[in-house]
């Protein structure tokens, strides 16, 4: 495929997790409540909006730039566990994008898992856990697959939101292994990871960029 993946595209990305973090702020708090903190939604809205605040200000000159002026902003905008491990993802993402101007929709999934295997190192996750991963890890599964077929990106792209969505639900039946909501044991079964609702809302949100493109 020729360079599916531009910067602008990334860019319209991010613009829309930030819109949608911001619209679903309150919904996030309010699930993390139940199991850890209650301020996950406060975390993300304000590092979104340090994101948003930094992209006005400065244009990355490429794609690896990009990732590197999110992950870097998230890092050290966003409070808890959440900043280090976003911040990790779109860091990791930089290396394999390159500092070009675009890259194809193989290249892309290839830099999404590099920031996933990121997000691993750093919060030593497996599948079941209950966080973000459990959403992350079925979403690049199903983005990996659709590409293998044939699938366009924006097709491709859908599918994984469905598998990220169908991953965040499982949640609600696992038991925390994880952070502070593993300290619930059996009573966090029931409820609904935020980190993995929030990863769900990263995968949409690229869904609904490249749907157009």
């Amino acid at each position: 495929m020729a360079d599916n993946v531009d910067l602008a595209g990334l860019t319209e990305w991010i613009r829309e997790f930030a819109r949608v973090i911001g619209e679903n702020a309150q919904l996030l708090s309010d699930l993390d409540a139940a199991i850890g903190d209650a301020d996950h939604g406060i975390n993300m809205e304000r590092g979104m909006t340090a994101v948003l605040g930094s992209l006005d200000e400065t244009t990355p000159a490429d794609i690896a730039a990009l990732c590197k002026q999110v992950g870097m902003t998230l890092v050290k905008s966003v409070g808890g566990a959440s900043g280090p491990l976003y911040g990790t993802f779109f860091l990791r993402m930089a290396a394999p994008l390159g500092a070009t101007d675009g890259v194809s929709a193989a290249d892309f999934a290839a830099a999404l898992r590099a920031g996933v295997e990121g997000v691993v190192q750093r919060g030593r996750a497996e599948s079941g856990d209950k966080t973000m991963y459990d959403a992350l890890a079925p979403a690049l599964d199903a983005l990996d697959a659709a590409l293998a077929s044939g699938a366009e990106l924006s097709t491709a792209l859908a599918d994984a939101a469905t598998a990220a969505q169908n991953g965040r639900d499982a949640t609600e039946s696992m038991v925390a292994r994880k952070g502070r909501a593993s300290y619930l044991g059996q009573r966090s079964v029931g409820h609904q990871d935020p980190g993995a609702t929030s990863s769900a809302m990263l995968i949409a949100a690229a869904a609904t960029a490249f749907a157009d493109r």
